[in-house]
């Protein structure tokens, strides 16, 4: 395999600028030790975690004046985890997770180049019934439910993990599962509206998806 390339870029967000490496594009891979193949990770899929999505900037930007004071904020499924290193920027109580083996290793090289603290990282699948997040106030997530199979996973794995009064947001692109994801999610006590995303600007595309808010 050869040698992992890279992107470095800043992104603007109101008063801040927050840098980033990401991988140069989704060609990229790297898996000597086999991990991502342990946790059936594909090649083709391996690259993904690392670029930045226009759900995550959508998210990214919706944290960089979104109310956090006494909030415990987890992002689900992370990738490059943008949003959190917004909120970090911004000395919010942020934990990050996500399935991909080098998901933490980008963070702290991202957290580092922004001269923050490193995010609290745990390696978790939406399966685990067993970890160490304990439960929030606030869960966000860009790009989740790009699988039918992900929508009872998702739901079950963010119940487990938030507090009786809570909210969870998440920016999904329109891959088609929200609908079913809703459903679950209001029969787990859960408020549902949704909404499209505003003053996107920064995208070079119009985004096609939706905004989504859960409560209760």
């Amino acid at each position: 395999m050869s040698p992992l390339r890279f992107r470095y870029q800043t992104l603007d967000f109101l008063d801040d600028d927050i840098h980033v490496r990401t991988l140069r594009d989704t060609q990229q891979y790297s898996d000597t030790d086999d991990k991502a193949q342990k946790l059936g990770i594909s090649s083709a899929s391996w690259p993904l975690f690392g670029v930045i999505w226009d759900s995550g900037k959508i998210l990214a930007h919706l944290m960089s004046d979104f109310d956090i004071e006494g909030k415990r904020i987890l992002e689900v499924g992370c990738g490059i985890g943008l949003a959190s290193l917004v909120l970090n920027h911004r000395s919010a109580d942020i934990t990050a997770t996500d399935y991909h083996p080098e998901a933490e290793r980008f963070l702290i090289e991202n957290a580092r180049i922004n001269d923050d603290e490193i995010i609290p990282f745990i390696r978790a699948g939406w399966g685990d019934v067993q970890d160490s997040l304990g439960e929030f106030d606030l869960i966000i997530g860009s790009d989740l439910l790009y699988e039918r199979d992900h929508v009872e996973l998702l739901a079950g794995f963010i119940d487990r993990h938030t507090k009786a009064s809570c909210e969870v947001i998440i920016v999904d692109p329109g891959r088609g599962n929200h609908s079913n994801f809703s459903k679950k999610m209001v029969g787990l006590d859960f408020s549902h509206t949704q909404s499209k995303p505003v003053h996107t600007d920064y995208l070079t595309l119009p985004f096609k998806g939706q905004l989504l808010r859960y409560a209760r």
